[in-house]
């Protein structure tokens, strides 16, 4: 499980980073729970939601595709794009309420990702 752990220390740095922004801004609005009606606030905390949505479920899967013996190069595929995706998500959205093409790519990508893990899952699973 040599790959997945790659991939899943790579996100875990990304979720400390997302978590220090959130703490960032709680200390600098000295806010202790929720977002305290800051706009900037409630975007660091969905930025750091997000990647907590997402994230792991891929993870998860990938270490079951490795343990199954899916060809590293697959794995490694899919890792790095969700790491990309992932990190162009959180950068698009932590810029922008809106629309962003940072935003766009990482959600199209890792919902890409998340898909072909699945049915390759559900293939293997099958045979």
């Amino acid at each position: 499980m040599s790959i997945t752990l790659l991939y899943a220390g790579m996100l875990v740095l990304l979720l400390l980073a997302l978590s220090w922004n959130v703490v960032r801004f709680r200390r600098r609005l000295r806010v202790g729970l929720g977002d305290g009606g800051h706009p900037e606030l409630q975007r660091a905390i969905r930025v750091h939601g997000n990647l907590l949505e997402y994230a792991p479920l891929g993870l998860i899967v990938m270490g079951l595709l490795e343990a199954d013996g899916l060809p590293a190069v697959w794995l490694h595929a899919a890792g790095a794009t969700l790491v990309i995706c992932r990190l162009l998500h959180a950068l698009g959205l932590s810029r922008s309420d809106g629309t962003s093409l940072g935003r766009f790519i990482g959600t199209l990508g890792t919902w890409m990702v998340l898909a072909g893990l699945a049915l390759t899952a559900i293939a293997r699973a099958l045979n």
